[in-house]
């Protein structure tokens, strides 16, 4: 990516860390809302269901303010844990948090498909020999439903990629620290002259959701078939 600028080249590079990051954080929280949508009753469970997929349907803004409210430096829970050392606002860990947020639907309802579609007898028959909930879950069930964690999990990955609204608004734009690879060609966009560099990001952002979409094909394939054994 030599002809990429080093503005352009860290507004990439940030982008990738924050969507891994992102991504990394939100797959274990994902997997356990997923099965519990998908297999328990509980009191509340709508609710669940409509706070989980709220970011979907809430303008990305909104979401970004209502994340500088809570985690802001003078939020309620962001001031406390800016006492201790963790902050959000203006940081790239920020962004993580907010592309993580906002992938989290599409990584839930990826696997909550793939759990809905395991036959519950599978896992009724490992019980029946002895294995506990747990064991059932790691050698029964994870590995029926990991195409879905792989689908969801690179969703939110490319998600993470191309957030926008909820980043600007919780982070800022701010270069180097904040500033990942949509809002850079945002940026670009106001400058006079700088289409050039706008351009060369927006083929960045192509090539790397496309590829994300065609791996998360290709993986879930290989995954669903050495799992049917073929």
């Amino acid at each position: 990516m030599s002809w990429l600028g080093p503005q352009e080249w860290a507004a990439v590079a940030l982008s990738l860390k924050v969507a891994f990051w992102a991504t990394l954080f939100a797959l274990p929280p994902g997997i356990f809302v997923a099965v519990a949508l998908a297999r328990w009753r509980f009191p509340g469970r709508e609710i669940v269901n409509g706070l989980v997929h709220l970011p979907l349907v809430l303008p990305p803004v909104v979401t970004g303010y209502l994340l500088l409210l809570t985690f802001g430096t003078r939020g309620w829970l962001g001031g406390a844990l800016a006492e201790i050392g963790v902050v959000f606002a203006f940081r790239w860990t920020g962004a993580a948090l907010a592309a993580g947020i906002m992938g989290f639907p599409l990584l839930v309802r990826a696997i909550r498909l793939s759990v809905e579609a395991v036959d519950p007898k599978l896992e009724q028959a490992a019980a029946t020999l002895g294995a506990s909930r747990f064991w059932v879950f790691t050698t029964v069930t994870l590995p029926l439903i990991l195409p879905g964690v792989i689908a969801g999990g690179v969703l939110a990955f490319a998600k993470a990629m191309g957030e926008f609204g909820a980043t600007i608004t919780f982070v800022s734009n701010i270069p180097g620290e904040t500033q990942t690879l949509p809002l850079a060609v945002h940026n670009f966009m106001q400058v006079p002259g700088a289409e050039a560099s706008a351009w060369r990001l927006v083929v960045v952002s192509l090539v790397v959701a496309m590829g994300a979409l065609l791996l998360s094909e290709w993986l879930a394939r290989r995954v669903a078939a050495r799992v049917a054994g073929r």
